[in-house]
């Protein structure tokens, strides 16, 4: 008995989705199924994520929170998947662009006007995560370094240095000795929407560049090149497009719009630089799952990141009434994942079992 896997020639747009809504059903029940090894109907705790994240005016301002740096990582994942770069490191593109926000709140925060100082620290969040996102292409093109390890281990470098400046150089004299930096005079936060935790800034810029990311992909010059890159690497290179520039500007805006997603966190939710795991609540490992599961659309993040912005609320609540511990959010997450990367294999791919003659 052999299994034979075959390409397809074509699948249907209507087929593609339907595939879509079976395989996250499928990944959903299994993941529920995890609330049984605790003694708890998985419909119960599937109804308490659901409520508590979707059925809710409060359920529904903290989703929205917690989908604005899901909404930046993955539109920045999507640009990279395209072309075939495997970013796994937005966690930590992320975590510098806090780095790099921060600085500016502490040097400039205290004297400058509000608009200019949020200007610095967008445009210096966004420096912080290109440039960490460039060292993977430098990595991988001078010194052959897969980019999945390189992403990843680039990860824990961040997180690290991160608490090296709390616990030393940066440590605010203010904090009555916790590791955090001083917290941020006014001109460096940003405003949120009454009631809520809701940074409208970052969220209105988070919605204009999935917007432009869907044209940038589909109708420009660069776009074009990043699928070509992306698709046939071969073609790419025959059709005289540039590698390493591709690659570059690739992981410019994928690392830079992570590090956008730090400034929200440090300036609309903080107020200061903390923990890596209070600043990011796993966002840019999340945000993998949320460009697969938008197909590698920049529009569809926006739906996909608001679904995962509720999952990361019912974690919180399965906490608190339930009783368990946050990590089986991630195992939620993960199986998720799985089974629309499955669906993903099955929608391109055709198995076939062909049975022998003896």
């Amino acid at each position: 008995m052999k299994v034979k896997i075959e390409k397809r020639t074509y699948t249907s747009e209507g087929k593609t989705y339907l595939f879509y809504i079976i395989f996250l059903a499928t990944g959903l029940f299994f993941s529920s199924l995890l609330f049984l090894t605790r003694g708890i109907n998985p419909f119960r705790a599937l109804y308490g994520i659901i409520i508590g994240s979707f059925g809710s005016f409060y359920g529904l301002k903290e989703t929205i929170a917690k989908a604005i740096p899901l909404i930046l990582c993955g539109t920045g994942l999507v640009i990279a998947f395209k072309g075939k770069f495997w970013n796994i490191g937005a966690e930590g593109q992320l975590l510098l662009g806090a780095v790099a926000a921060t600085y500016i709140a502490l040097k400039f925060g205290g004297s400058g006007s509000r608009p200019f100082v949020l200007t610095l620290m967008f445009l210096a969040g966004f420096a912080g995560g290109a440039i960490w996102g460039i060292i993977t292409v430098i990595l991988k093109i001078k010194f052959g370094v897969n980019e999945i390890i390189s992403t990843l281990m680039l990860n824990y470098i961040a997180a690290n240095f991160v608490q090296f400046l709390v616990f030393g150089p940066w440590k605010g004299r203010t904090q009555y000795g916790f590791p955090y930096t001083d917290n941020f005079q006014p001109a460096a936060t940003l405003p949120l929407i009454k009631g809520s935790r809701i940074h409208y800034l970052t969220l209105i810029i988070a919605i204009l560049l999935s917007i432009a990311s869907f044209f940038f992909i589909n109708r420009t010059r660069y776009g074009y090149e990043t699928k070509v890159l992306g698709e046939n690497p071969d073609a790419a290179k025959y059709s005289g497009i540039n590698f390493l520039k591709t690659m570059v500007l690739i992981m410019i805006l994928s690392g830079g719009f992570a590090g956008i997603a730090g400034v929200g966190e440090v300036a609309g939710i903080h107020h200061h630089l903390t923990f890596p795991d209070q600043i990011s609540a796993g966002y840019g490992y999340t945000a993998i799952i949320v460009a697969w599961l938008s197909r590698l659309n920049p529009l569809f993040v926006l739906l996909s990141a608001l679904f995962f912005g509720g999952i990361l609320i019912g974690g919180d609540i399965i906490q608190t009434s339930l009783g368990l511990p946050f990590a089986t959010i991630n195992i939620f997450n993960g199986l998720i994942l799985l089974f629309v990367l499955l669906g993903t294999f099955l929608m391109e791919y055709k198995v076939s079992i062909i049975r022998e003659k003896i």
